[in-house]
């Protein structure tokens, strides 16, 4: 693949997704560490276009991508990128949609991946293809999820 196909599939990907890649930025970060986050998101989109083997739906392909790099910023505090930046400008979020992400945060990183690919109408399978777990385990994490507090240990 060269570098003009790839940018043609990153722009349609960003495109047409956008609103996927800002709900896991938000989960997973706040403030001006969701611009950063946002950077090592795009950059692991554009990493990832020539892996990409059409197995499953790009939209699942970037789900996919974007959850396993918030995980990983958020274990590794997130490396600053200072060159090329691609900008999507990170909107404000109105003070009650913030109070649900501040919720989704207080979350360990695979539980809140999990919480908001459900928030996103993803199906348990589709859940679990995204993660490489079993489907079981989805349903039974998201069901401890939804009646623990977030705050507390949980022993997972």
């Amino acid at each position: 693949m060269d570098s003009e196909q790839q940018q043609a599939i990153f722009e349609t990907w960003i495109g047409g997704h956008a609103a996927t890649l800002h709900r896991a930025v938000n989960a997973f970060a706040e403030g001006a560490d969701r611009e950063d986050l946002m950077q090592e998101v795009l950059l692991s989109v554009w990493r990832s276009i020539p892996a990409f083997r059409g197995d499953c739906s790009p939209a699942t392909y970037l789900y996919r991508i974007s959850h396993n790099a918030a995980m990983m910023w958020r274990r590794q505090k997130a490396r600053q990128w200072r060159s090329d930046r691609v900008e999507i400008p990170i909107q404000s979020l109105d003070p009650a949609l913030e109070q649900i992400y501040d919720a989704i945060r207080a979350f360990p990183p695979l539980d809140r991946s999990l919480l908001l690919l459900q928030l996103d109408g993803m199906s348990y399978a589709e859940i679990a293809a995204i993660h490489g777990i079993d489907e079981n385990l989805v349903g039974v994490r998201l069901a401890r999820a939804t009646e623990a507090d977030p705050q507390t240990e949980r022993g997972f």
